[in-house]
């Protein structure tokens, strides 16, 4: 089911296929506007969310209630990279009657196929890698007759959060392409994974595709590459951060991801900005985080231009 944007998308599921009573149990290191979402918004509606640790199945266990209907989670997460074991989790889910709900937008499914593993309802944002160039908003929920097909669909056509149909023929466009940008986005940003790790400003980087990611294995094994977004944090706080990305020169300042070009953020004030200072410690959103969405451009030209932020905080 196609829909106006990737938070119509998550929307759309939990409207379609939750009620009032009904709990959630979340991962804390969802994108800023989905955990705004729940905590805000779906509450309203009488549906109240528990957020967890992602990778902490111990905890995800002890979260769930007998009011619990749905567990929701971004693997790999954004901007952190932290990947979830989506075949434990899909088992934990229905052991307690639940469904499991993967946001697959970072991976698509040309890198990771959650319903494969066990998940009942992939949602993503086509606004980034399915497009592929910045162009439009829209998203999509992916699963089965009855669960996608009826009850969210239900919820769309009632409610009307729809893709329009230029937006629909764009993204059709972008996914002509899109396997072979995948590999490409991943391929880049692996290389400047590594050479971040060497800079002696960089406190850690957080990539998957690394050896020294926590979750380095269990990325392999459910996905057939790691993707375009990787993060890392610097020593110093917001300020530094913000004298970084500033004296990259030429990485585009934007809070999207998944584009041609390369772009830079600062998630503490811009993908989570509207969280509070806490709910930012618990997802592990530090002052000093930089998150960079790798492009298309030749790699040792992203690179350089990385290279101008370091040379910036040396001045």
């Amino acid at each position: 089911m196609a829909t106006a944007s990737g938070m119509g998308a998550i929307l759309a599921t939990c409207l379609g296929l939750l009620q009032a009573g009904d709990h959630i149990v979340s991962a804390n290191g969802i994108f800023g506007s989905t955990a705004l979402m729940f905590s805000n918004y779906l509450s309203r509606c009488g549906i109240a969310t528990r957020f967890v640790p992602l990778t902490d199945l111990a905890a995800w266990r002890a979260a769930i209630q007998a009011e619990t209907r749905m567990l929701f989670l971004e693997t790999p997460a954004n901007p952190l990279a932290e990947v979830a074991d989506i075949q434990a989790l899909a088992s934990l889910a229905h052991e307690h009657g639940c469904l499991l709900v993967v946001d697959n937008t970072v991976c698509t499914s040309v890198l990771q196929q959650p319903l494969a593993l066990g998940a009942d309802v992939v949602v993503l944002s086509a606004t980034k890698y399915i497009d592929g160039q910045g162009r439009c908003i829209g998203g999509a929920v992916v699963g089965g007759e009855q669960t996608v097909g009826q009850q969210v669909y239900g919820f769309l056509r009632t409610s009307g959060p729809c893709l329009s149909p230029f937006n629909a023929w764009v993204f059709l466009k972008g996914l002509e392409t899109l396997q072979l940008r995948m590999a490409a986005h991943s391929r880049s940003a692996r290389r400047i994974a590594t050479w971040l790790e060497g800079q002696s400003a960089v406190r850690r980087v957080y990539y998957a595709g690394l050896e020294s990611h926590p979750q380095h294995e269990l990325a392999r094994r459910q996905q057939r590459d790691f993707g375009g977004l990787l993060a890392f944090d610097l020593d110093g706080g917001q300020a530094e951060a913000w004298r970084f990305i500033n004296g990259t020169r030429f990485i585009s300042i934007t809070a999207n991801l998944g584009d041609a070009k390369t772009m830079i953020t600062h998630p503490a004030t811009t993908t989570h900005g509207r969280l509070s200072v806490e709910a930012r410690e618990a997802a592990g959103i530090r002052d000093g985080l930089i998150r960079v969405a790798v492009g298309l451009e030749d790699v040792e030209d992203i690179i350089a231009y990385l290279q101008y932020g370091f040379d910036a905080l040396a001045e």
